[in-house]
């Protein structure tokens, strides 16, 4: 995937003492999206606006807000985040994702 006269964001996004960590962008068709990645960990998030997560590289398992049930995504796959509502996710080892934004 590539991204042609895309604005980036220079200052990253960092969140849970630097284990996360995203820059900004915004295409020339005007998506916003972030490109992030995790280490090792279990982390909470909250959203405000719907988003879909793309796994490119490692796995993780997210648990959605309201949800007991963990669920398992890698390398290829996707789920989405519901707007104003929050998740749980672990990672085992190192994650690489884009969070594509409505």
């Amino acid at each position: 995937m590539t991204f042609k006269k895309a604005d980036i964001t220079k200052k990253a996004n960092v969140y849970h003492g630097g284990d996360v960590t995203s820059r900004s962008i915004v295409t020339a068709e005007g998506e916003s999206k972030t490109l992030g990645f995790m280490r090792a960990g279990s982390y909470h998030f909250n959203t405000d606006t719907a988003e879909i997560m793309e796994i490119l590289y490692g796995e993780c398992r997210v648990r959605f807000q309201g949800s007991d049930a963990w669920h398992l995504y890698s390398e290829g796959e996707s789920f989405d985040v519901p707007a104003n509502s929050s998740f749980d996710i672990e990672v085992s080892d190192v994650l690489d994702y884009i969070c594509h934004f409505a």
